[in-house]
């Protein structure tokens, strides 16, 4: 069996969703939210390899609930296979929902 994960982008924060005002750079440039687009999709046949154009921070958060699937765990929430977890951005987070595929 290998285990593929699929990592969906659920939804995506601006700072102003978050602060409720705008936020701006150094230079003025106004922060919007996260470059992703909701419902983008990942599919994660590797634990090691980082999906080209995946954000670096919202690798490194969801790579321990990663592990937890790659390495033949479970969260069990909502339910068996599925679980959600936050970015931690705390200018403009993204919510992204991680599902098990199974390969027989």
């Amino acid at each position: 069996m290998n285990t593929k994960l699929k990592v969906t982008v659920v939804k995506r924060f601006s700072p102003e969703d978050v602060f409720g005002h705008t936020m701006k750079r150094e230079n003025g440039e106004i922060i919007g939210p996260c470059s992703y687009e909701d419902g983008e999709e990942f599919i994660i046949d590797h634990h090691l390899d980082r999906p080209k154009d995946f954000c670096g921070r919202a690798w490194q958060d969801l790579y321990t609930t990663l592990m937890v699937y790659y390495n033949g765990g479970d969260y069990n929430y909502p339910k068996s296979g599925v679980t959600y977890q936050p970015c931690g951005d705390g200018l403009r987070p993204v919510i992204f929902k991680i599902e098990k595929l199974e390969n027989k």
